[in-house]
């Protein structure tokens, strides 16, 4: 694991993602986005979802939406968030604006308040960790808004909010999936995937076998078993499935182990 501390970030994308908002013109909100059947409202709806499930969770220890029976959690959160996001169809982009001003700061309360070394509130399932830390929890929910964010500006054609300083937490926090991208397959300890990321925000990183699990490091392995060398937009769209795992493969170099190099491709850093 690579700990960080994401909290400052969150003003910081919240600022930039209502600027962004606040400049659309009408017919911006009606077009559509990578999520299927989802507009620019829609999203931008899903993202006030978010906040406030998160608020009344985290905060008000509300329970939320209770599960069908035999209902699997992606079948859950697709269903509810389906939910929520025609039922803001009712409201306009105003009210939406203003209520993710107005809650994005008591956000910022509950994140102070974490221990980011103590168990989460919410496990970060795509980890593959029976008990996520705290920091992790809340480096997700960056992403998870950082992303939505990028799926807007891609819709309305506007230049992604993709400075090193909040696009590098993002791909960092997504090659956390990779320990579970790499779980079926088994090495001797001391084998190695290492993890390039072409890019201004990237870098090197490194799945390391114990001959059971997989853990991801910052270590450089100078003869890695395999490896995987992708730039950074291609990361962070594939960990999101805004491209196929397919795509993804097409624009990066995979060499060595061919098994690993193919698994770690399939990284997937949200619940699907």
């Amino acid at each position: 694991m690579i700990p960080s501390d994401t909290r400052p970030l969150f003003p910081v994308e919240r600022q930039a993602l209502l600027e962004l908002l606040r400049s659309l013109e009408p017919a911006d909100w009606t077009k559509p986005t990578v999520c299927p059947g989802w507009s620019v409202a829609d999203v931008t709806a899903h993202i006030l979802n978010d906040y406030m499930r998160r608020i009344s969770g985290s905060r008000d220890q509300h329970g939320g939406a209770a599960f069908r029976d035999g209902e699997t959690l992606p079948a859950y959160l697709a269903r509810v968030n389906e939910e929520f996001v025609r039922a803001m169809r009712q409201c306009s982009p105003h009210l939406v604006i203003e209520l993710l001003a107005q809650l994005g700061p008591e956000l910022d309360l509950i994140w102070a308040a974490t221990d980011l070394e103590g168990p989460a509130h919410l496990d970060v399932s795509w980890a593959g960790l029976s008990v996520s830390p705290g920091w992790l929890d809340i480096a997700r929910e960056y992403t998870e808004f950082w992303v939505h964010q990028q799926q807007i500006r891609d819709a309305v054609y506007r230049p992604g909010a993709d400075d090193v300083s909040m696009l590098r937490p993002v791909l960092v926090t997504f090659l956390h999936a990779l320990p579970s991208a790499l779980h079926d397959r088994i090495r001797p300890s001391g084998a190695t995937v290492r993890f390039e990321v072409v890019g201004p925000a990237g870098g090197c990183w490194t799945g390391v076998s114990d001959g059971q699990r997989w853990e991801l490091t910052t270590s450089q392995a100078v003869e890695p078993t395999a490896s995987v060398r992708m730039d950074q937009d291609t990361l962070w769209r594939l960990a999101s499935r805004g491209i196929t795992v397919e795509t993804a493969r097409r624009r990066s170099e995979l060499r060595g182990d061919q098994e690993l190099a193919e698994s770690a491709t399939t990284l997937l850093a949200v619940v699907a």
